[in-house]
């Protein structure tokens, strides 16, 4: 597919998922044929970086369910922040392990699944909707029970793929993509370079094949498809690109970022 013809399949209200990490392979060419669309009142699930700055920018956030919106070198994401100041969408933060569980919870149709993490903390506070369970075991331990973070599709970037939806990272961190795939209706997923099958093994170990055919509907080849995020090892970050992004304002980045162009 192209990245045109993968977002074409969204809609507005959908809860979509973003994978990657912060500032860390993000599918940035997917992120931009989303903002060309009139598709609005996202609800958004991310381990957030530009992805969410610039869908907050845009006006296209309903809701956000995150731990955290970050660019890495720049530590707050700028234009997620003034976007949430100005109460432009929901928030809903909680821990990253309590997120990474939600994935799993719905990547095994699970309603949610008891964790430890969130305990004692702020989190609780802040969302006043969680529930906490009682093992039904001897110890009588108590556990936040985690709802699932279902979605209706995900985006994920990857460094190389079949045609069949096979992909692998040969970078440092799988950044739990596949679990956005496996919890998703449907999940799209670009990559730097289309290979044949038999050249996955060229390419690294056979732990770094992370997804699997079944639960990616879609593909498309996107060389630099996570700029100006890093994707090691074939890229890293364009700190440059980064810098324009987060001291531009939104309407000006905009007006040639989503040509394909960056400052």
């Amino acid at each position: 597919m192209t990245a045109d013809e993968a977002v074409s399949r969204l809609e507005s209200g959908m809860t979509l998922g973003i994978g990657g990490w912060g500032s860390r392979r993000k599918p940035m060419e997917l992120v931009r044929a989303l903002l060309r669309t009139g598709i609005t009142d996202l609800t958004v699930v991310s381990y957030g970086g530009p992805d969410v700055g610039m869908l907050a920018a845009a006006g296209r956030l309903r809701r956000l369910v995150a731990p955290f919106v970050t660019l890495d070198s720049i530590p707050l994401e700028p234009h997620y922040r003034a976007a949430r100041e100005s109460g432009a969408f929901e928030l809903t933060e909680i821990d990253e392990a309590m997120f990474m569980w939600g994935l799993h919870a719905a990547a095994h149709r699970l309603p949610f699944l008891p964790v430890r993490a969130g305990l004692g903390s702020d989190v609780m506070r802040v969302n006043p909707g969680l529930r906490t369970v009682t093992s039904p075991y001897d110890d009588g331990e108590t556990f936040v029970a985690v709802p699932a973070l279902r979605l209706d599709a995900a985006l994920v970037h990857v460094n190389r793929a079949d045609r069949r939806g096979n992909g692998q990272y040969l970078g440092p961190d799988p950044y739990f993509d596949d679990l956005f795939c496996e919890a998703a209706d449907t999940a799209y997923v670009s990559c730097e370079r289309l290979v044949g099958t038999a050249e996955f093994a060229k390419e690294g170990p056979p732990q770094s094949l992370l997804l699997k055919r079944h639960v990616v509907t879609g593909v498309v080849e996107a060389p630099g498809g996570a700029h100006f995020t890093s994707c090691a090892p074939d890229y890293g970050r364009d700190e440059d690109a980064q810098r324009a992004y987060a001291t531009t304002p939104w309407p000006e980045f905009a007006a040639t970022y989503l040509d394909g162009r960056t400052p």
